[in-house]
């Protein structure tokens, strides 16, 4: 390709960018289904989203603090579950044995 071809194909190229900067449409981005987003997660993982040990979390899975479900011999939490106790120590101010409350 000689420099007259290239000069031609850069003046191209360069009226091309400006139509389509000039264009008014606005670039829309579409959300990311919610379908592929996780609702039930493991002790641990719960555990680790309310930044206490997994030992903590067991134990307020077993005084029904912390609402899970049984998926055969699963256990799960549901992230409103997790949510919803965040929620309760929130509102009562109460700190959590085993977690850092040093914030």
């Amino acid at each position: 390709m000689n420099h007259h071809d290239r000069a031609a194909q850069i003046g191209r190229l360069i009226a091309e960018l400006t139509t389509l900067m000039s264009d008014p449409r606005p670039t829309r981005v579409e959300p990311t289904p919610t379908a592929t987003q996780r609702v039930l997660f493991t002790v641990a993982e719960a555990a680790e989203q309310l930044g206490i040990g997994k030992t903590t979390a067991y134990s307020f899975v077993s005084s029904g603090e912390l609402e899970s479900v049984q998926i055969g011999r699963l256990r799960r939490i549901h992230a409103d579950a997790i949510a919803a106790f965040a929620a309760r120590l929130v509102s009562t101010n109460r700190s959590v044995p085993g977690a850092d409350n040093a914030a």
